[in-house]
């Protein structure tokens, strides 16, 4: 996986640290541990996350976009919002099929 900047970039003056962690340890150390889970898993993992908590912004957008440059077809992004539809809450899985239709179409 290529190198994460985008917290230092985003919030490096503003919040250091946490643009370190985000940066170093989330996208340097957990997304890396590839043996353990593939980024194309992790993708999956993190976009039914996101779409659950109602964290439809640009996170959102960029994870569905890591998820499509890591495999995920759309059959099954579309299968997978379907399925957490009924557990996530259907105004959620709508908003991301908002953003999904975007990127996989696009």
């Amino acid at each position: 996986m290529e190198k994460v900047t985008a917290g230092r970039n985003e919030l490096g003056e503003f919040a250091p640290k946490f643009a370190e962690l985000n940066d170093d340890v989330l996208f340097g150390e957990v997304w890396s541990r590839e043996d353990k889970l593939s980024p194309r898993d992790r993708s999956i993992v993190t976009v039914v996350s996101l779409t659950s908590a109602g964290i439809l912004d640009d996170s959102l957008k960029f994870h569905l976009k890591n998820a499509k440059k890591h495999g995920v077809t759309k059959e099954e992004i579309a299968e997978i919002l379907t399925q957490i539809a009924f557990y996530a809450g259907w105004p959620k899985s709508w908003a991301a099929f908002r953003m999904a239709k975007e990127i996989w179409e696009g």
